[in-house]
């Protein structure tokens, strides 16, 4: 059976990377491996043996075309409210809060926030089918 492990994405500037996934997410960096070419990091939650692999090319300047093929990561949270309030009081610019539903019932409440290489992640408040 297949385990999920990580999910990489490629981001330009190392530092502002990890800041913003540790002060949104709190994920912090479980390895680091640096090559001639590129670096990888490891970023970990530790109420999760999932990780977000952020790749850093050396060599790249310019921002990374997303396409249309991204959709997003998720991360589940207690408290939507209070977690749109802290990201929103540190500048972060989340998107609006939303209540999805699904035949009446509330499917899922979350919003969007979006890091600094452009990639959306949605912020999901546990409960429902998010537990």
């Amino acid at each position: 059976m297949a385990t999920p492990t990580h999910s990489m994405i490629r981001v330009l500037d190392e530092a502002r990377s990890t800041d913003f996934y540790r002060k949104v997410f709190g994920l912090v960096p479980a390895d680091r491996f640096d090559f001639d070419d590129f670096t990888l990091i490891y970023l970990r939650h530790p109420s999760s043996p999932f990780e977000v692999e952020l790749t850093v090319n050396k060599d790249r300047a310019e921002p990374y075309a997303l396409g249309d093929g991204y959709g997003h990561l998720a991360v589940l949270v207690d408290g939507l409210d209070g977690e749109h309030a802290r990201l929103d009081a540190e500048g972060l610019s989340p998107g609006p809060l939303r209540d999805f539903k699904h035949q009446g019932k509330t499917l899922a409440r979350f919003f969007f926030i979006t890091d600094p290489d452009g990639y959306k992640i949605e912020v999901i408040e546990r409960g429902g089918r998010f537990v």
